[in-house]
């Protein structure tokens, strides 16, 4: 569906943001994108569907450039950025103005996603709060149906109930179909829900994996007693009790901690490459 190959990009000369990129999205899952503020996230986003150009390697969609933004391109993805804000028009107006640039759009699966947000109805899509905003916004976004969704810290400036619909509105907005691609740093807000894990650090793709891989190949350990803590490559305490990931050396089954998995990453990228080679 989409493919990035050999792909670098620069905000200054001769200084990569993004070096050596290579993956690829496919069909039915949702992608977890971690990473630093200021690693490149929102960045990669934004070369993903067009809005930018690498300098070296290529992106594409289903074959096509995803920088030339053809219209069979462009009906097929849609990217809902951190920053937003809604016009002063109705909702019918909005859906009206935006909907036919996306074929399979569903107007009742909208309606019930704006449902699950118990978003109110409005007159005027200004008068809404940035959190009300946000999860119109993210209905209409799911609403398309389009093979390939992407979203930038969505659950930014939602409260802690919003959260909850968040992620109930994304269980019903996948299909087999579709894969959605999440760029986050509020990790604990996503971990029920993502398949596969793509961690971005030192200007590149440090981890590629699926959760299921991952709870193979590693162990998180949740512990009262440090003496627990026995070959973790990284470990940490907390009002909980201590916390840690190490090798999954006797096939321990145990639930993937996205916290402590990005920060034994970041602590130790050399040690969990090795795990996965």
């Amino acid at each position: 569906m989409l493919k990035v190959e050999e792909m670098a990009f620069s905000y200054r000369r001769n200084e990569y943001l993004l070096n050596k990129i290579n993956f690829e999205i496919t069909p039915g899952g949702v992608y977890g994108l971690l990473g630093k503020n200021g690693s490149g996230k929102s960045t990669l986003l934004y070369l993903m569907t067009g809005l930018m150009f690498p300098h070296i390697g290529t992106i594409t969609i289903d074959g096509i450039p995803a920088g030339k933004r053809l219209p069979q391109t462009m009906q097929n993805i849609y990217l809902l950025p951190e920053e937003y804000d809604l016009p002063a028009v109705s909702i019918e107006r909005y859906v009206k103005n935006n909907a036919p640039f996306y074929p399979m759009f569903n107007r009742e699966q909208f309606d019930n996603f704006l449902q699950i947000f118990e978003l109110p109805q409005v007159k005027d899509l200004s008068q809404y709060s940035m959190g009300q905003k946000k999860k119109f916004l993210v209905s209409f976004a799911l609403a398309t149906n389009t093979p390939l969704l992407f979203m930038d810290e969505p659950t930014n400036g939602l409260d802690i109930p919003s959260k909850s619909q968040f992620r109930k509105a994304i269980a019903l907005g996948m299909s087999d179909e579709r894969s959605i691609i999440i760029s986050t740093h509020q990790v604990r807000d996503l971990e029920s829900m993502i398949d596969r894990v793509l961690v971005l650090h030192d200007n590149s793709i440090m981890l590629n994996e699926s959760v299921m891989r991952i709870a193979d190949k590693m162990e998180f350990v949740r512990t009262t007693s440090k003496e627990d803590l026995q070959g973790c490559i990284y470990s940490t305490f907390t009002p909980q009790g201590f916390v840690g990931v190490r090798p999954n050396v006797d096939g321990v089954d145990s639930l993937v901690d996205l916290e402590v998995l990005f920060n034994s990453i970041i602590t130790n990228p050399d040690v969990v490459k090795s795990l996965f080679v």
